[in-house]
């Protein structure tokens, strides 16, 4: 296959660059940069401006590690949730996905991940003894691990549940209203919200 050729040095470099976003192939970074030299030089920065404020500024909630403005995020000082129920996620995306569904009116852990061998991932590398303190510190009535139906999202599950076996928490996890493989941001909110409230507890074989 012929490489593109590029009139401008300066194109082909910006093209490379949105190129290395997800999902995003040359021929799309190649729309996407050109409609960005249509857009006047003020639009341009606001964009520009506004990835470089995100990288600088946004923050990790220290509770729960959710995208913050602040230290602590909004869902964890929210007095009106249920600081007692603590949904176990692998991934910002997730949050929203479970916030969307409105069925969940608790507080969020987020992994950063689960544990897969195949790609180097281990305990060590998500936040779980963190999510092991928050159970220590007392207060916490149950743990639903909302992890993807996954090999990796199981035994991540397992691992979690063997963890918290030392406290007096109930664990569950989500109901199966979502297929095996399937990944929790890319199901849709009703069977999402079936899937929390009819949850189920993990209990020792």
């Amino acid at each position: 296959m012929t490489q593109q050729q590029y009139p401008s040095r300066l194109l082909e470099k910006a093209v490379g660059e949105f190129a290395k976003l997800p999902g995003i192939g040359r021929k799309t970074a190649l729309r996407l940069v050109l409609y960005l030299l249509r857009q006047d030089a003020d639009e341009v920065m606001k964009f520009a401006d506004a990835v470089s404020t995100l990288k600088r500024d946004v923050k990790y909630c220290r509770v729960c590690h959710n995208i913050s403005d602040d230290d602590v995020c909004p869902i964890c000082s929210d007095h009106r949730r249920d600081a007692s129920l603590i949904c176990v996620v692998e991934n910002i995306q997730d949050v929203m996905a479970v916030e969307n569904t409105q069925q969940f009116n608790g507080l969020y852990h987020v992994l950063g991940g689960i544990i897969s061998p195949m790609d180097g991932i281990g305990p060590g590398d998500l936040e779980i003894d963190s999510l092991v303190e928050r159970v220590r510190d007392g207060g916490i009535s149950e743990i639903i691990l909302a992890l993807s139906s996954t090999m990796e999202g199981d035994t991540t599950n397992f691992y979690i549940f063997r963890k918290l076996a030392p406290f007096n928490v109930k664990v569950s996890v989500i109901a199966r209203g979502i297929s095996v493989g399937d990944e929790l941001e890319y199901t849709d909110e009703v069977t999402l919200g079936r899937s929390i409230v009819n949850r189920t507890e993990l209990k020792e074989r």
